[in-house]
């Protein structure tokens, strides 16, 4: 990219300062590496190249010129529609191009910034007729022509006039294509970046991979459920395989050499895969080839850069400090900019686009040449299987493809990708015949007296996993069982009785994951008693000696199976043991446990040895759409899947989605005790993400430190119990809710001053 002296005449971006024609240039440069990369794109490239050229010719006008060089706030009109005024309209239909084609060019250079205006068409044309002075002067060699025109043809263009799927079909998609791509470059060259790094990298590395087996074991080799995946590149697949028989692996050899989204319901999971991806297969080059995405990135790749392992070095940097600023700085915007080969991420990362909401096209134009790895899906709820199905259809509409890789399959999910037309290849079940679990239903309580003598008497030195469907049960468990085990041993501390759930600080959680990760790891010989709540289902990589759990739902259940005897065959009459609630019901059910799948699974269990076989067919049983048809489960995924397709396209704003999309409707807040320990701690830190004499790094740094101090709850039991509120900046708010906190148990609203709210842990998780 050309660093020359700016036309200060016609600039285009400050910071770094460009004019008009380098800019331009840097998204040609950009323009010739996409179509390089990916030459069979679904898209028009000389289309795309004239809109790269077009786009920011309406910034040449005064009113712009004078706000970049400080005399005034304002750029004016948005400069994408004083920029139609240059599209040669004539020069296009002598190359062939059809009114729709124009249509779309028109479309993608007005809206390629979405700004809310209100303007009549023509103030836009007065603009436009302004320009023709200024625009003698300028001089531009990619220019198809010296064509400027005040009039908006109203074949081609209207204000406020949007192409929607219904009314215009392919018209639509190819906007949104057009749109997308000039989007990507258009950003990536703001930022500096290569729109794309080469993908091609996973051939060779799982390659090495697998040679790396065989150096230990010489009949190592891909299984079936791998070679079926490696077989089936080309298509869009439906798997179901169990724990351990090596889904990740399967997944990047189905990516090939294609660019590919990797998608898991959980951070704690995704920084798990993204860790072992990054370490063991992306090689040298990680941050040209791997990228993590979710809330927490930023934390993620900063204490990765603290740690020095991916750290590179530079002889010529003469300030180190500034220069792995500036390293980690450009991973990041790499990473958001979706410019790197294979990208692990949560699905609203991704999915957001079925809002189909302002500035929508970039995702959905960079997934129409992507593969997309759906992991766990049965970990969703119903509004994110509902946005989960809607982007399969669009993302296949547009030629993408997509892998769902799961341990457990509802069969109603794939009744409902037909009812959508989501073409697939026939779903499959691979098994390795090792048998796992043996289940004993206990018809009670888990926090019986009877329950917990039990679990007491079970642990002797073993690993032993209890799971509970709430905090308020998990505590209630935890709390019986150290009473009872401070009595048998003598030890008030009871160290091997440990107790996780979402309640806790981000900090204190992170550290207790790490905790029974230790504990659960392959090949521990270590011992404990864990009480946790379902969060661990599919988040933690962990292998333990018995299980006892409360039922959620057959799905929720053989997910927390999958944490007991994970690697290893039954060598107990039972390892499982499954509380059904007795006369009442088990915690959570009714709330956030659809009170009729719980009956279903219910009734489905049975005691003894259960296969991989009989857990495939109990699920396929229990979860057809015949049984299900009648439950909210079923009803929430088909009113949102209806909702959604309601929305009118370019409706809403991309903040609005990422409220409802992200829903979860949760939001992170500070315990007022935990605020009162650390508000020295805290002030300052807020003091230094709001100076300027601070670096990018500095900030992210203090802001994550401020998040440790953090715990996710639902939105309105925050807004309900704040009691100190601090807006920081853009996004990033310092709440205080009236609630309790111990390193020991987490949060407790059981004293809050809203008598409602004292049961809150009820409903978390």
């Amino acid at each position: 990219m050309d660093n020359k002296a700016a036309d200060e005449r016609f600039i285009a971006k400050t910071i770094p300062r460009k004019d008009i024609q380098g800019h331009t240039d840097d998204l040609l440069d950009n323009f010739k590496l996409l179509k390089e990369l990916y030459p069979n794109l679904k898209i028009d490239w000389e289309l795309l190249r004239l809109a790269c050229i077009y786009h920011d010719l309406g910034k040449m006008n005064d009113t712009f010129q004078q706000c970049v060089h400080g005399k005034v706030k304002s750029t004016g009109i948005p400069h994408g529609f004083l920029s139609l005024g240059f599209i040669d309209v004539e020069y296009l239909e002598e190359l062939g191009y059809e009114e729709k084609d124009i249509r779309a060019l028109f479309q993608a250079v007005a809206y390629h910034h979405e700004r809310d205006v209100y303007l009549e068409e023509d103030e836009i044309s007065r603009e436009i007729a302004r320009l023709a002075g200024v625009f003698k002067n300028f001089e531009y060699r990619p220019l198809p022509s010296r064509h400027l025109d005040a009039r908006l043809y109203k074949s081609f263009f209207r204000l406020g006039t949007r192409p929607y799927e219904s009314r215009d079909g392919e018209y639509f998609f190819k906007t949104i294509m057009l749109k997308g791509l000039l989007n990507r470059i258009d950003y990536a060259a703001s930022a500096g970046i290569d729109v794309e790094k080469p993908a091609g990298f996973l051939p060779e590395a799982m390659e090495i991979l697998v040679n790396g087996w065989k150096k230990d074991n010489p009949g190592a080799g891909w299984n079936e459920l791998q070679k079926y995946m490696l077989e089936n590149r080309n298509e869009n697949v439906v798997v179901v395989a169990q724990t351990g028989m090596g889904k990740t692996e399967a997944g990047l050899l189905w990516l090939g050499d294609s660019k590919g989204f990797f998608t898991l319901p959980l951070k704690s999971a995704i920084n798990a895969i993204y860790k072992r991806i990054a370490e063991n297969i992306a090689g040298k080059d990680m941050e040209n080839r791997v990228a993590l995405l979710h809330s927490d990135t930023l934390k993620v790749y900063t204490e990765q850069e603290e740690s020095n392992k991916y750290k590179k070095k530079s002889s010529e940097a003469d300030d180190i400090r500034e220069y792995e600023s500036a390293e980690l700085e450009g991973y990041y915007t790499r990473t958001r900019q979706l410019s790197l080969p294979l990208t692990i991420c949560t699905l609203d990362q991704i999915f957001d686009f079925v809002y189909r909401y302002k500035g929508f096209e970039l995702k959905l134009a960079t997934l129409s040449y992507s593969k997309v790895i759906v992991d766990e899906i049965q970990m969703y709820s119903p509004d994110l299987i509902a946005y989960l199905i809607l982007g399969l259809k669009y993302i296949t509409r547009m030629g993408g493809r997509f892998a769902i890789l799961t341990a457990t399959l509802p069969g109603v999910i794939l009744d409902l990708m037909k009812d959508e037309g989501i073409c697939f290849k026939g779903s499959e079940t691979f098994t390795n015949g090792l048998v796992r679990h043996s289940i004993m239903k206990i018809d009670s309580q888990i926090d019986e007296d009877s329950s917990i003598a039990e679990m007491a008497r079970a642990y002797n030195k073993n690993k032993l996993l209890i799971i509970c469907n709430t905090v308020r049960k998990a505590k209630t468990v935890y709390n019986k069982l150290k009473a009872v085990l401070q009595k048998e041993t003598g030890d008030e501390s009871v160290e091997h009785l440990q107790l996780l759930h979402s309640g806790f600080i981000r900090e204190e959680r992170s550290k207790k994951e790490d905790r029974i990760m230790e504990l659960g790891k392959k090949g521990s010989t270590g011992c404990g008693i864990w009480v946790t709540t379902q969060l661990v289902e599919a988040s933690l990589d962990i292998d333990f000696d018995l299980l006892y759990t409360e039922l959620s739902d057959l799905n929720g259940l053989f997910q927390r199976m999958g944490r007991c005897c994970r690697h290893r065959k039954l060598d107990k009459e039972y390892n499982c043991f499954v509380f059904t609630g007795g006369n009442k019901k088990c915690s959570g059910v009714g709330s956030f446990i659809d009170e009729k799948i719980h009956q279903l699974s219910k009734e489905a269990l049975y005691n003894g040895v259960l296969n991989e076989t009989a857990k495939a067919e109990m699920i396929k049983e229990t979860y057809s759409t015949e049984k299900l048809k009648d439950t909210g489960y079923y009803s929430d995924i088909k009113s949102t899947i209806q909702y959604v397709k309601d929305i009118s396209s370019y409706e809403m704003d991309k903040r609005d989605v990422n409220k409802v999309f992200r829903d979860i409707d949760q939001v992170s807040v500070i315990p007022l005790s935990v605020y009162k320990e650390h508000e020295e701690d805290i002030g300052y830190n807020i003091g230094i993400i709001k100076s300027r004499e601070y670096s990018k790094k500095e900030k992210v740094k203090v802001r994550e430190a401020l998040r440790d101090l953090m715990v996710p709850v639902q939105r309105r039991l925050a807004e309900e119990t704040k009691i100190i509120f601090k807006k920081i900046s853009n996004g990033f708010d310092i709440i205080a809710v009236d609630a309790e906190y111990s390193i020991e148990t987490g949060i407790s609203f059981e004293k809050t001053g809203k008598e409602e709210f004292r049961n809150a842990e009820s409903r978390m998780f």
